[in-house]
């Protein structure tokens, strides 16, 4: 049962999240003293997709990240989070679950820990900045450069040889759309409008950072030092596997959904999908990724979210403690795991998303004001630079 909400938001996360965070308030944060010029402020930026919950797969590899750099990020460094709902239209989409997901993405991104007063967190949509940005990027871009990009290839499921303007024989669906073609250059705007410094990404996003890159370096050359290319800031990213498909990526796009667990699973659903989470016929645990790689999976799961895992070092030597043992002892105590790390995660969802036009309706208001006040001062610079 979602807990009921007593507090206004800024209250709420004052009491529950801003000590965690060294008690970090509004009055702290207009307090700190100014960068100094010689040392340029760093600026982190990074996306979600509103997918809905999110599973252990984002969160793992990639959210644990944001909550991280948060926390020991210096004063002066402003940390940009934003749910990429405009990206989210280069797919099929039904209006009112999108709707519903933007908002679940919201309240787990508060849930995890993010913190609102800290950190900037807004959708996409609420800074018509981006879409402009995007705009005078896509002027200069290059179609070749767009055309070799890999990831929009494997969505569609084209062949190299493919002309990618045509639709694959037999599927007419599969016809490439503008915004599917040119969504790296709405993505290199995302980053480049708020002169990010850094971006984390993992290995599988690093072609489209080097695009944000050439698109920033291409503007300067043309117009003058306005944009600021961003730097990598590789994530540690753990690939969380599919628990159906242990070859796959964990993903929200698996037709079965017992292949993911999300953030906001209970315990009774998290047991029911450990039990028939594939393995092998070897009925206990080892560690073998090439041999085994449901079961070094799960091991990886539970390493990344057993409190015990820190002193066993790496997850080799975490794994050999569990070496012989049943994999349905081990899968229940992955069980409990689990679910103790996510409970108070969880609570914290049930309790923001209960408050869609309350705590998170302030904290959308809030991320859009600061979001806004950021990209607008590029767009000066960018509309004086151009001509506009």
């Amino acid at each position: 049962m979602p807990v009921k909400l007593r507090t206004s938001l800024a209250q709420s996360l004052r009491q529950s999240l801003n000590p965690k965070y060294g008690g970090i308030t509004p009055h702290r944060l207009a307090s700190s003293k100014a960068t100094p010029a010689s040392k340029p402020a760093k600026v982190i930026f990074s996306g979600i997709q509103p997918t809905g919950v999110p599973h252990l797969g984002n969160y793992l590899g990639a959210l644990q990240q944001w909550v991280k750099l948060q926390n020991e990020a210096d004063e002066d460094t402003k940390l940009i989070y934003s749910i990429v709902d405009l990206h989210a239209l280069t797919g099929s989409q039904d209006a009112a679950e999108l709707r519903k997901h933007k908002w679940n993405t919201l309240a787990t991104l508060m849930a995890i820990g993010l913190n609102p007063w800290r950190s900037t967190i807004f959708f996409q949509s609420d800074v018509l900045a981006h879409s402009e940005l995007m705009w005078i990027l896509s002027c200069e871009a290059s179609m070749g450069y767009l055309s070799r990009m890999t990831q929009w290839k494997s969505k569609l499921d084209l062949e190299e040889n493919h002309n990618p303007f045509e639709a694959s024989p037999g599927k007419e669906g599969n016809k490439l759309k503008l915004g599917l073609f040119s969504y790296p250059v709405l993505q290199a705007a995302d980053i480049l409008i708020h002169r990010a410094t850094h971006v984390p990404v993992g290995h599988d996003q690093s072609q489209h950072l080097e695009f944000a890159r050439v698109c920033a370096n291409g503007f300067n050359h043309r117009h003058g030092q306005v944009l600021v290319p961003p730097s990598t800031l590789l994530s540690p990213a753990k690939r969380i596997q599919s628990l159906a498909e242990p070859s796959l990526k964990m993903s929200k796009s698996h037709l079965n959904n017992k292949s993911r667990i999300l953030l906001s699973d209970t315990k009774n659903t998290i047991e029911k999908k450990m039990k028939v989470a594939v393995t092998d016929t070897n009925g206990y645990v080892s560690y073998d990724p090439e041999k085994r790689p449901g079961v070094t999976n799960l091991l990886q799961i539970a390493y990344h979210m057993d409190p015990e895992a820190a002193s066993a070092g790496s997850l080799e030597e975490y794994a050999r403690q569990f070496e012989g043992t049943h994999l349905k002892t081990f899968k229940s105590k992955l069980t409990d795991v689990i679910d103790d790390h996510l409970t108070p995660i969880r609570e914290r969802y049930f309790t923001f998303a209960a408050s869609q036009n309350g705590e998170l309706m302030e904290a959308a208001e809030l991320g859009a004001k600061k979001a806004r006040e950021s990209a607008d001062a590029t767009m000066k610079a960018v509309r004086d630079a151009i001509g506009l």
